[in-house]
């Protein structure tokens, strides 16, 4: 990302791209950009999770690509930002509400390791941010999905730290010591697996701002951000 603010703004606001390891708290930063500055979240998973919706209504093989990449020119997701968070529309249907149940996420998943159906995502993706007032998080936001960001930031913080934070989520107090480590030892092999896999491995992008979460609270990691993303809004949105 340059120093300067680019002056060339998208019509509805800057792309902000969030990348990062599992953990780092990219969803949590996402999700309060879009309510602080009223950008839309463009969520990955609810658009899998939706289109997985689809292929369930329509008995489609999710194991099969060529299936799945016929379904996908009868299919038209929508993300619509408002005060409660996104609104997922599937052919014009509200489906907020569906996409949560635990056999879709479970089909989500299966979708997702196509690669046809992961290029017709990311142009969806493309399509929605095109005219800016957007932010994403992911893996690869600002090198592959959206390489001309006005905004890029690279969440990080130690495995440890990461780790830590994922057992406090998840655990309850009767779960011992050796649990803990465990959860850091998966976070550590974890981004093993991502920053050397073949495909949009996990990196900044060269021009990315690098924001180290490790001895931050999660106030203090929202105010950096915040001073990030502010200069790059134009004057009709929040600051």
């Amino acid at each position: 990302m340059s120093t300067d603010v680019q002056r060339a703004l998208r019509p509805n606001g800057p792309v902000v791209a969030i990348d990062g390891p599992a953990g780092a708290g990219k969803s949590t930063i996402a999700a309060h950009l879009a309510r602080r500055f009223g950008l839309l979240n463009l969520e990955t998973g609810a658009m899998y999770r939706a289109f997985a919706l689809k292929a369930s209504r329509t008995g489609a093989d999710v194991d099969s690509e060529d299936a799945l990449v016929a379904l996908t020119l009868k299919t038209k997701i929508v993300l619509e930002s408002t005060s409660q968070g996104n609104k997922v529309l599937l052919d014009g249907e509200n489906v907020t509400d569906l996409l949560r149940r635990q056999e879709i996420t479970a089909m989500a998943s299966r979708v997702s390791v196509h690669g046809r159906v992961r290029s017709w995502m990311v142009a969806e993706q493309r399509a929605m941010g095109a005219q800016g007032g957007v932010v994403m998080e992911g893996r690869d936001i600002g090198t592959a999905v959206f390489p001309d960001a006005e905004v890029k930031i690279f969440l990080d913080a130690s495995p440890e730290k990461r780790g830590e934070r994922r057992f406090e989520q998840t655990a309850d107090s009767s779960v011992v010591a050796e649990a803990r480590e465990t959860v850091i030892q998966e976070m550590r092999e974890r981004d093993e697996r991502d920053r050397n896999r073949a495909e949009s491995p996990l990196r900044p992008a060269p021009d990315a701002v690098l924001v180290d979460s490790t001895s931050l609270t999660l106030d203090q990691v929202i105010a950096k951000i915040d001073a990030i993303v502010a200069p790059f809004l134009p004057e009709s949105l929040p600051r």
